[in-house]
């Protein structure tokens, strides 16, 4: 199973020549989830050559514009490539956005758009995975979420296999996979032969924020944490009076929480040339740190 991130748009507030507004793209072996869907996020999903093939739902952390216009061009560009499938939003007033959608007469579309309300701990279960919400501390409702694969089953033990006098083969195969087998009469069960189960992957994406204990608590031990990082510590003042974080807050959550990776995001203009401030702010503190940029691509592999 193949997991990858690709970042759509990285920019704070608005858009700069080199970033688009917020949005982030999980696929997930195939299964495409977007979060936040700021203005022109269908160009940036042609030009990465995401495909819009399997993308089913997305998460909006919250309803400022540059988190969620692009939600309307998205739509529109579904429908012209003749999509049938359902597409699900989560997003937090969940009804001021089907009362918007109203308005463009998306209720007539070719394909049925459903929009579910986020709350705080709010858990969406998929096929393979879940995405849990978890609110956060901005000027409005907010939400991060965190996407975490499910466990998988422990290391096929071949020693205790031929202990048990299976026959190498297609038997294996099967207790691998999870089932049972019979030996000369006596049923094989996979916890026979299965080690412990292992945890699968988590990434964290917090959205517009302050530095929170929500985040921190739901970051712990995660692969990827992708966290607001708008300014440096000597505009503190600014980020406090706009509910944003710093590079240097991002990296404490990163290092108490025991991530594997800082990803900082949500980038302000002011360092559309020059980023090298907040990354240098964040190696502080946290060794595995960049600067997300526009088209960026991260593979999460497996921890083991």
């Amino acid at each position: 199973m193949f997991l990858k991130v690709v970042f759509l748009g990285t920019s704070g507030t608005i858009p700069s020549v080199d970033r688009n507004p917020s949005s982030i793209l999980i696929n997930y072996n195939g299964e495409k989830v977007l979060f936040d869907c700021g203005e022109g996020t269908q160009r940036q999903m042609m030009i990465a050559k995401t495909g819009f093939r399997r993308l089913n739902n997305i998460f909006i952390t919250h309803l400022h514009t540059d988190h969620f216009a692009g939600i309307f061009g998205l739509i529109e560009t579904l429908s012209l490539n003749d999509r049938k499938d359902k597409l699900t939003i989560h997003s937090p007033n969940a009804i001021f956005l089907r009362k918007l959608f109203e308005m463009f007469g998306y209720n007539n579309i070719e394909y049925e758009i459903e929009v579910k309300d986020v709350k705080d701990n709010s858990v969406f279960e998929f096929d393979g995975f879940r995405v849990v919400a978890f609110r956060t501390d901005h000027i409005v409702e907010s939400y991060g979420y965190a996407f975490i694969e499910n466990d998988r089953r422990g290391k096929f033990n071949r020693k205790k296999a031929e202990e048990l006098g299976i026959p190498p083969g297609p038997l294996y195969s099967k207790l691998a996979r999870g089932e049972s087998v019979e030996v000369d009469g006596k049923l094989i069960t996979p916890d026979m032969v299965l080690g412990k189960p292992r945890p699968g992957r988590k990434i964290i994406y917090s959205g517009d924020t302050r530095p929170c204990e929500t985040t921190l608590e739901i970051s712990r031990n995660a692969d990827l944490l992708i966290h607001d990082a708008s300014f440096t510590s000597d505009l503190m003042e600014w980020a406090i009076e706009t509910k944003h974080s710093t590079a240097k807050e991002c990296a404490e959550i990163a290092s108490k929480a025991n991530v594997k990776m800082l990803i900082l995001t949500h980038i302000s203009a002011r360092y559309s040339k020059d980023q090298s401030p907040l990354l240098e702010e964040a190696r502080e503190i946290f060794d595995d740190v960049v600067v997300a940029h526009d088209f960026m691509e991260v593979d999460v592999p497996f921890r083991d």
